[in-house]
């Protein structure tokens, strides 16, 4: 048995606090091991950050367009009745997206390959900045190895964790230091932040390690769902149903139930809920019981988001395009759209000084007079709508290791999602919920 994972031999009364993607992901799981599970949602639909937002034909997706590491979302659906491709078409991004600096360059990252990348950055960047790239990213091969085998896919024990894994996680060399010792080209410089700055973190108190995004994207690719990344919302519903796990949507968990440290239960404002076990997986700073843990820890601040229905000519991009700079914008061009239109959201990071649209024409992507229909999400209204940040934690070096390190402060509690997890993908988020999974084990 690895170290860490406490079994439970018997069908547990299972509580999930929480019905994004790291809720219904371990419900999944822990109901195809044979307990009886509840999820319990406040809002009125699953999904969480994932889903759709329409208005007047236009479809856009709410959160997350593209995915790396497919394999985190085929191994949830096969060890959780059928498999991913009776559900859902997973195909892959390429270009991963289009970086624009601000002196002109353009370079558009192939996805999935070495010597791609190696390619087009020695075309865009010209020297041997493409074999600077390659290496550069190539060099988190052995921290990605290192980390999936003793944090990410298994239950974290420092006693019997790799100690070059230990001494990993412990380092204080952060994210932006790494780029600068290593990468001599401010484009490649920003190329290396963006994943971090994109999640709203600082890449100065971000841990090195967190660079092995770059790595996990090279080699694994973008992949997305035609029509939107949000159908993986409704899949995940439907699985639930398959697996008889009980959802209670438009309920609020008030707070945790405990009785002499350990948690027995849920309040909600429909009743109370008794459980053997209870999978937090939301901020865990929305509940009493555990604000106190959480006090420490910062939100991660999501993008101001702005969904474009745009007619008429409009210029034809790569599904994603980054315009470096402050603010820096993100540009993801496959939403859903009436005949003659496009669907485009825009992510703004940064110093966000006038309209999302009008720094868009003057960093050369000019759609003035062709939008018919807007959606704007503030960073605000989208952590109010969600009761938390889906972009999980700020980064404050290796103290916020720590503390997500240190594990659940309560017996028969477990914790999933963004704020849990090494990151705030989809990957990551997957892989919280397969280590709950296997820590609580089967029936």
């Amino acid at each position: 048995m690895p170290a860490g994972i406490v079994r439970v031999r018997r069908m547990s009364r299972v509580v999930v606090v929480g019905g994004g993607f790291g809720g219904t992901a371990t419900a999944a799981r822990l109901a195809k091991l044979g307990h009886r599970v509840t999820v319990v949602e406040r809002r009125g639909r699953l999904g969480g950050a994932v889903g759709f937002v329409e208005r007047d034909g236009f479809r856009w997706d709410a959160g997350p367009t593209a995915t790396a590491l497919p394999a985190v979302l085929r191994d949830l659906f096969r060890k959780s009745g059928r498999p991913l491709e009776r559900e859902l078409e997973l195909v892959p991004v390429d270009p991963l997206r289009e970086h624009r600096f601000p002196d002109g360059t353009r370079l558009a990252l192939p996805s999935g390959g070495r010597a791609g990348q190696l390619d087009a950055v020695e075309a865009a960047l010209g020297g041997r900045l493409g074999r600077v790239w390659v290496d550069y990213v190539h060099g988190f091969a052995e921290t990605w190895d290192l980390l999936r085998r003793s944090y990410l896919e298994h239950p974290w024990s420092r006693e019997h964790a790799d100690p070059r894994a230990v001494a990993t996680l412990r380092s204080r060399a952060s994210l932006q230091r790494e780029a600068a010792r290593v990468l001599p080209d401010e484009r490649l410089r920003e190329l290396a932040l963006f994943p971090a700055r994109l999640d709203g973190q600082d890449p100065r108190r971000t841990p090195a390690w967190a660079g092995m995004v770059a790595y996990v994207e090279q080699s694994f690719g973008l992949w997305t769902v035609p029509g939107g990344l949000g159908a993986l919302a409704a899949a995940m519903g439907r699985r639930l149903a398959e697996r008889r796990v009980d959802v209670l949507l438009g309920t609020a968990v008030r707070d945790l139930r405990l009785r002499a440290g350990r948690v027995v239960g849920v309040d909600t404002d429909a009743g109370p809920l008794d459980a053997e076990e209870v999978v937090c997986a939301v901020d865990p700073a929305t509940l009493p019981a555990l604000a106190r843990h959480a006090r420490r820890s910062t939100p991660a601040p999501p993008p101001s988001v702005s969904h474009l229905g745009l007619v008429g000519d409009v210029p034809g991009l790569a599904a994603e395009v980054v315009l470096h700079g402050d603010p820096m914008l993100v540009v993801r061009t496959g939403g859903r759209a009436p005949e003659g239109a496009a669907a485009w959201t825009v992510l703004a990071r940064g110093a966000v000084a006038e309209d999302v649209v009008a720094t868009l024409a003057r960093r050369g992507i000019d759609v003035r007079g062709r939008v018919e229909v807007r959606v704007d999400r503030a960073p605000l209204a989208q952590t109010q709508a969600l009761a938390g940040s889906p972009y999980g934690v700020l980064w404050r070096g290796r103290g916020t290791v720590d503390r997500k390190l240190a594990g659940p402060p309560y017996d028969g509690l477990h914790l999933a999602g963004a704020h849990a997890a090494a990151g705030a993908g989809l990957p990551f988020v997957g892989l919280s919920a397969a280590v709950v999974a296997a820590r609580i084990g089967p029936a």
